[in-house]
């Protein structure tokens, strides 16, 4: 993958993380059960961060974010595309509140760099 490929997946990963943050507010768990539309869009937007972490690819993410395992970042995104029906939505709100700003802020040190 060249470079530009990967700064433009790296800047989809921030932009989809920044989106997926924005749209979760300070919601609560519950408050976040009410809202189908919210509901939605995060899990687009976590979906669109774990299409772009696998095109950027494992070997090259274990160097950008090592913290981060692709192991379970290709399992959240297989869940959210064949498991629809069976998304914790405890799980949601924890990869967006405490998982994604960690990969989000070692995508941005990559792009510095």
């Amino acid at each position: 993958m060249s470079s530009r490929n990967e700064q433009s997946r790296l800047r989809d990963i921030v932009e989809f993380i920044d989106l997926a943050t924005g749209f979760l507010a300070d919601m609560t768990i519950d408050q976040l059960s009410a809202d189908a539309k919210t509901v939605m869009a995060i899990e687009r937007c976590i979906q669109c961060v774990t299409e772009a972490a696998i095109k950027i690819g494992e070997a090259r993410m274990a160097v950008i974010a090592p913290s981060v395992s692709m192991h379970e970042v290709r399992g959240l995104g297989n869940r959210l595309r064949h498991a629809y029906d069976e998304i914790d939505l405890g799980i949601i709100h924890r990869t967006i509140t405490k998982e994604l700003p960690i990969l989000r802020e070692q995508c941005i040190t990559a792009l510095d760099n």
